[in-house]
């Protein structure tokens, strides 16, 4: 537990994070740049529930806008926090330069 801006939070306190880019890729995954530098793979089918059904659609799901760091879509209808993308992500080492 604790207190950010005299509001008290359940978990540890972890770095700000921000999406700095997303690319969609085949198979609902995410390859995502966050505000560290890292590169690393997302998972899209694990947002799950009644807001995220858009996401079913390809055209939707690929029509991707960061707002203030977040990746939003479906005209900012739609949104996962940052922290949720990074703790459930994989990392991306692949360089392409090298390929």
């Amino acid at each position: 537990m604790y207190i950010k801006d005299d509001i008290c939070y359940a978990g540890e306190l972890t770095p700000d994070i921000t999406v700095i880019d997303a690319k969609p890729l085949q198979g609902r995954m995410l390859l995502v740049t966050f505000s560290t530098g890292e590169k690393r793979l997302f998972d899209a089918s694990k947002l799950t529930g009644p807001v995220f059904e858009p996401l079913q659609d390809e055209k939707i799901f690929k029509n991707i806008t960061l707002f203030h760091g977040v990746i939003t879509w479906d005209n900012y209808n739609i949104d996962v926090a940052p922290e949720f993308i990074y703790e459930n992500s994989f990392k991306y080492d692949y360089d392409y330069d090298r390929a």
